[in-house]
Protein backbone atom coordinates (compact mmCIF):
# COMPACT_ATOMS: atom_id res chain seq x y z
CA UNK A 1 0.00 0.00 0.00
CA UNK A 2 1.08 3.67 -1.12
CA UNK A 3 0.31 7.16 0.13
CA UNK A 4 -0.99 8.73 -2.98
CA UNK A 5 0.90 12.20 -3.32
CA UNK A 6 0.85 14.69 -5.91
CA UNK A 7 3.27 12.44 -8.23
CA UNK A 8 1.54 9.50 -7.99
CA UNK A 9 0.90 7.47 -11.03
CA UNK A 10 -1.86 5.18 -10.29
CA UNK A 11 -2.22 2.29 -13.23
CA UNK A 12 -4.80 2.85 -15.59
CA UNK A 13 -4.75 1.92 -20.00
CA UNK A 14 -3.42 5.25 -21.94
CA UNK A 15 -3.33 6.15 -25.13
CA UNK A 16 -2.18 8.83 -27.38
CA UNK A 17 -4.97 10.56 -29.72
CA UNK A 18 -5.46 12.64 -32.66
CA UNK A 19 -8.80 14.12 -33.63
CA UNK A 20 -9.60 16.59 -36.45
CA UNK A 21 -12.19 19.65 -36.40
CA UNK A 22 -14.08 20.52 -39.01
CA UNK A 23 -11.65 23.27 -40.27
CA UNK A 24 -9.34 21.03 -40.01
CA UNK A 25 -6.93 21.23 -37.56
CA UNK A 26 -5.56 17.84 -35.60
CA UNK A 27 -5.59 18.44 -32.11
CA UNK A 28 -3.32 16.39 -29.37
CA UNK A 29 -4.45 14.15 -26.71
CA UNK A 30 -4.20 11.40 -24.24
CA UNK A 31 -7.53 9.19 -23.48
CA UNK A 32 -7.19 6.97 -19.77
CA UNK A 33 -9.11 4.25 -19.09
CA UNK A 34 -9.35 1.39 -15.74
CA UNK A 35 -6.90 -0.82 -16.36
CA UNK A 36 -9.12 -4.13 -15.92
CA UNK A 37 -12.91 -3.62 -16.25
CA UNK A 38 -15.13 -1.31 -18.18
CA UNK A 39 -15.53 2.62 -17.18
CA UNK A 40 -18.56 3.90 -15.08
CA UNK A 41 -18.78 7.29 -16.33
CA UNK A 42 -16.68 9.38 -18.83
CA UNK A 43 -14.81 13.05 -18.20
CA UNK A 44 -13.64 15.56 -20.73
CA UNK A 45 -10.97 17.97 -19.63
CA UNK A 46 -10.98 21.60 -20.94
CA UNK A 47 -7.90 23.12 -19.53
CA UNK A 48 -7.03 26.69 -18.36
CA UNK A 49 -6.17 29.95 -20.84
CA UNK A 50 -3.11 28.55 -23.07
CA UNK A 51 -2.31 32.32 -23.14
CA UNK A 52 -1.46 32.35 -19.39
CA UNK A 53 0.24 28.57 -19.52
CA UNK A 54 -2.77 26.47 -19.81
CA UNK A 55 -2.54 23.29 -21.47
CA UNK A 56 -3.43 19.54 -21.32
CA UNK A 57 -0.83 18.87 -18.38
CA UNK A 58 -2.42 21.49 -16.42
CA UNK A 59 -2.08 20.29 -12.48
CA UNK A 60 -5.58 19.19 -11.59
CA UNK A 61 -6.01 17.90 -14.99
CA UNK A 62 -2.99 16.07 -15.21
CA UNK A 63 -4.07 14.16 -11.66
CA UNK A 64 -7.57 13.60 -13.02
CA UNK A 65 -6.08 11.53 -15.67
CA UNK A 66 -3.47 9.80 -13.38
CA UNK A 67 -5.71 8.48 -10.34
CA UNK A 68 -9.80 8.69 -11.54
CA UNK A 69 -9.43 5.79 -13.78
CA UNK A 70 -7.85 3.63 -11.36
CA UNK A 71 -9.57 5.26 -7.92
CA UNK A 72 -12.94 5.87 -9.44
CA UNK A 73 -13.85 3.94 -12.26
CA UNK A 74 -13.78 7.10 -14.86
CA UNK A 75 -12.09 7.03 -18.23
CA UNK A 76 -10.52 10.71 -18.66
CA UNK A 77 -10.09 12.20 -22.14
CA UNK A 78 -7.75 15.68 -22.15
CA UNK A 79 -6.24 17.06 -25.07
CA UNK A 80 -4.54 20.78 -25.96
CA UNK A 81 -7.05 23.38 -27.60
CA UNK A 82 -5.77 24.69 -30.98
CA UNK A 83 -2.32 26.38 -30.79
CA UNK A 84 -1.52 24.51 -27.73
CA UNK A 85 1.75 22.38 -26.60
CA UNK A 86 2.99 20.14 -24.23
CA UNK A 87 5.00 16.95 -23.79
CA UNK A 88 2.07 15.07 -25.94
CA UNK A 89 2.43 17.39 -28.73
CA UNK A 90 1.04 20.50 -30.12
CA UNK A 91 -2.69 20.77 -31.41
CA UNK A 92 -2.25 22.78 -35.13
CA UNK A 93 -3.99 26.07 -35.15
CA UNK A 94 -3.53 29.76 -33.21
CA UNK A 95 -5.65 30.21 -30.01
CA UNK A 96 -9.12 31.27 -30.81
CA UNK A 97 -10.16 33.65 -27.93
CA UNK A 98 -12.54 31.18 -26.73
CA UNK A 99 -14.54 31.73 -30.00
CA UNK A 100 -13.19 28.68 -32.34
CA UNK A 101 -12.41 26.59 -29.10
CA UNK A 102 -16.19 25.31 -29.49
CA UNK A 103 -14.80 23.61 -32.61
CA UNK A 104 -12.33 21.90 -30.41
CA UNK A 105 -14.87 20.61 -27.93
CA UNK A 106 -17.20 19.30 -30.95
CA UNK A 107 -14.37 17.14 -32.20
CA UNK A 108 -13.15 15.81 -28.88
CA UNK A 109 -16.92 14.57 -28.40
CA UNK A 110 -17.16 13.22 -32.08
CA UNK A 111 -13.88 11.28 -31.04
CA UNK A 112 -15.49 9.64 -28.32
CA UNK A 113 -18.54 8.61 -30.28
CA UNK A 114 -16.53 6.45 -31.85
CA UNK A 115 -15.84 4.41 -28.17
CA UNK A 116 -17.45 2.24 -26.06
CA UNK A 117 -17.64 4.89 -23.15
CA UNK A 118 -20.41 6.54 -21.19
CA UNK A 119 -21.67 9.56 -22.34
CA UNK A 120 -19.23 12.12 -21.40
CA UNK A 121 -19.27 14.97 -18.71
CA UNK A 122 -17.62 18.26 -19.59
CA UNK A 123 -15.25 19.11 -16.89
CA UNK A 124 -13.72 22.84 -17.34
CA UNK A 125 -10.95 24.96 -15.73
CA UNK A 126 -11.36 28.47 -15.88
CA UNK A 127 -10.53 29.36 -19.64
CA UNK A 128 -12.08 25.95 -20.41
CA UNK A 129 -15.39 26.75 -18.33
CA UNK A 130 -15.85 29.55 -20.68
CA UNK A 131 -15.68 27.37 -23.92
CA UNK A 132 -18.09 24.74 -22.22
CA UNK A 133 -20.75 27.80 -21.34
CA UNK A 134 -20.63 29.53 -24.41
CA UNK A 135 -20.69 26.51 -26.94
CA UNK A 136 -21.51 23.23 -25.13
CA UNK A 137 -25.66 24.64 -24.86
CA UNK A 138 -26.37 23.24 -28.23
CA UNK A 139 -24.73 19.80 -26.97
CA UNK A 140 -26.49 18.91 -24.13
CA UNK A 141 -28.18 15.75 -26.18
CA UNK A 142 -24.40 14.72 -26.14
CA UNK A 143 -23.43 14.75 -22.71
CA UNK A 144 -24.36 13.63 -18.90
CA UNK A 145 -22.90 16.89 -17.03
CA UNK A 146 -21.15 20.19 -16.84
CA UNK A 147 -18.69 21.07 -14.06
CA UNK A 148 -17.01 24.14 -13.85
CA UNK A 149 -13.72 24.78 -11.83
CA UNK A 150 -12.77 28.27 -11.26
CA UNK A 151 -15.59 29.96 -13.78
CA UNK A 152 -14.16 33.52 -14.09
CA UNK A 153 -17.16 34.35 -16.17
CA UNK A 154 -15.00 36.97 -18.19
CA UNK A 155 -16.00 35.84 -22.39
CA UNK A 156 -19.48 34.34 -20.91
CA UNK A 157 -22.21 36.45 -21.82
CA UNK A 158 -25.29 37.19 -19.49
CA UNK A 159 -27.63 35.82 -22.45
CA UNK A 160 -25.18 32.84 -22.76
CA UNK A 161 -25.56 31.95 -19.30
CA UNK A 162 -28.74 32.66 -19.65
CA UNK A 163 -29.73 29.93 -22.23
CA UNK A 164 -28.42 27.14 -19.64
CA UNK A 165 -31.53 27.96 -17.28
CA UNK A 166 -33.66 25.28 -18.82
CA UNK A 167 -30.97 22.33 -19.07
CA UNK A 168 -31.99 19.36 -17.01
CA UNK A 169 -28.38 17.52 -16.70
CA UNK A 170 -26.34 18.34 -13.58
CA UNK A 171 -24.68 21.48 -13.85
CA UNK A 172 -22.13 22.27 -11.02
CA UNK A 173 -19.50 25.28 -10.37
CA UNK A 174 -16.95 24.92 -7.85
CA UNK A 175 -15.67 28.16 -6.71
CA UNK A 176 -12.49 28.83 -4.77
CA UNK A 177 -13.31 30.86 -1.80
CA UNK A 178 -10.60 33.30 -2.59
CA UNK A 179 -10.94 33.05 -6.45
CA UNK A 180 -9.25 36.17 -7.77
CA UNK A 181 -11.60 36.60 -10.76
CA UNK A 182 -14.93 35.52 -9.05
CA UNK A 183 -15.70 34.39 -5.53
CA UNK A 184 -18.67 32.30 -4.97
CA UNK A 185 -20.41 35.27 -3.65
CA UNK A 186 -20.18 36.79 -6.91
CA UNK A 187 -20.84 33.64 -8.56
CA UNK A 188 -24.12 33.32 -7.31
CA UNK A 189 -25.23 36.67 -8.66
CA UNK A 190 -24.01 35.96 -11.82
CA UNK A 191 -25.20 32.55 -12.20
CA UNK A 192 -29.07 33.71 -11.16
CA UNK A 193 -30.04 34.05 -14.43
CA UNK A 194 -29.55 30.27 -14.78
CA UNK A 195 -30.81 29.54 -10.97
CA UNK A 196 -30.29 25.46 -11.95
CA UNK A 197 -26.83 25.60 -11.97
CA UNK A 198 -25.59 24.72 -8.30
CA UNK A 199 -22.42 26.68 -7.15
CA UNK A 200 -20.42 25.32 -4.50
CA UNK A 201 -18.01 27.20 -2.37
CA UNK A 202 -14.54 25.75 -1.64
CA UNK A 203 -13.16 26.52 1.60
CA UNK A 204 -9.88 28.15 1.73
CA UNK A 205 -9.61 27.76 -2.47
CA UNK A 206 -7.84 29.90 -4.68
CA UNK A 207 -7.88 29.66 -8.37
CA UNK A 208 -5.35 27.36 -9.37
CA UNK A 209 -5.75 24.97 -6.84
CA UNK A 210 -2.51 25.04 -5.24
CA UNK A 211 -1.83 22.38 -3.24
CA UNK A 212 -2.88 18.28 -2.17
CA UNK A 213 -5.46 19.40 0.08
CA UNK A 214 -6.92 21.60 -2.75
CA UNK A 215 -6.10 19.00 -5.51
CA UNK A 216 -8.43 16.10 -3.70
CA UNK A 217 -11.32 18.75 -2.66
CA UNK A 218 -11.54 18.86 -6.43
CA UNK A 219 -11.08 14.91 -7.72
CA UNK A 220 -13.63 14.14 -4.93
CA UNK A 221 -16.32 17.02 -6.08
CA UNK A 222 -15.63 15.17 -9.09
CA UNK A 223 -15.85 11.71 -8.09
CA UNK A 224 -19.71 12.59 -6.24
CA UNK A 225 -21.00 13.91 -9.42
CA UNK A 226 -19.81 11.03 -12.05
CA UNK A 227 -19.50 7.87 -9.94
CA UNK A 228 -20.81 8.60 -5.95
CA UNK A 229 -19.77 5.50 -4.72
CA UNK A 230 -16.20 6.17 -4.88
CA UNK A 231 -16.47 9.34 -2.82
CA UNK A 232 -14.57 10.37 -0.63
CA UNK A 233 -11.47 9.40 -2.85
CA UNK A 234 -8.88 6.86 -0.45
CA UNK A 235 -6.03 8.58 0.51
CA UNK A 236 -4.26 5.22 -0.43
CA UNK A 237 -4.01 3.34 -3.43
CA UNK A 238 -2.85 -0.67 -2.94
CA UNK A 239 -3.63 -4.02 -1.07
Amino acid sequence: MSLITSTTVLPALRSDIGFTTVDGLELVGEISVPESHPALATAVFLHPLPTAGGFMDSHVIRKAAWRLPALADIAVLRFNFRGVSSPRGTSEGVFGEGITEGLDLEAALGYLHGLSLPRPWLIGWSFGTEVILKHARALVDDIAGVILLSPPLHRTSKEELRAWADVTLPVVALVPEFDEFLTPEQALLRFAVAPNVEVVGAEGAKHLWVGEKQTKWVLDQIALRLNPPTYPLPVIFGV
